[in-house]
């Protein structure tokens, strides 16, 4: 092995089991965030600096309940409008995964259903109460507490 190969983590056998975890064990705390009209070269240049794979679009919401996002640039909507003429669309306009939200204190097999149910890779995890935006739950995290998680 060279000084440069680096190994993969292992993760954290502490975390619980997929049956006993909530969104709070296995969510990314923080939101990444642009403006609607964000260019799709800024997005792209999010994504890579802080090595994510969604972006929140930030904005007036007149859904329910109001949050302040409008929806989440997933690397698929990426690529999608990379693939096309990109040069001219705005974050509003790439985003094609639906805002779903969901609180920390939710079974985290009940948001790996809402995700199968609704189509999505990533929930935005809001502060109960206040629906104030607090983090990121992706299908990855969810890999995770499969692999580490206890029993």
């Amino acid at each position: 092995m060279s000084a440069t190969t680096k190994l993969p983590s292992r993760g954290n056998y502490l975390m619980p089991s997929l049956q006993n975890a909530t969104v709070s064990d296995a969510m990314h705390p923080g939101i990444l965030a642009c403006e609607p009209d964000a260019t799709l070269s800024e997005v792209a240049q999010m994504m890579a600096t802080y090595h994510v794979h969604c972006i929140a679009v930030v904005g007036v919401s007149h859904e329910e309940p109001a949050c302040g996002m409008w929806s989440v640039i997933s690397d698929l909507d990426l690529v999608r409008a990379g693939i096309g003429d990109a040069q001219t669309r705005s974050a509003g306009s790439i985003a094609q995964q639906p805002l779903v939200t969901v609180e920390p204190s939710m079974p985290l097999r009940d948001a790996g259903e809402l995700m199968l149910t609704h189509g999505v890779t990533h929930l935005v995890v809001i502060e109960s109460g206040t629906q104030r935006p607090i983090g990121i739950l992706s299908t990855a995290d969810l890999a995770g507490v499969l692999a580490w998680g206890e029993g």
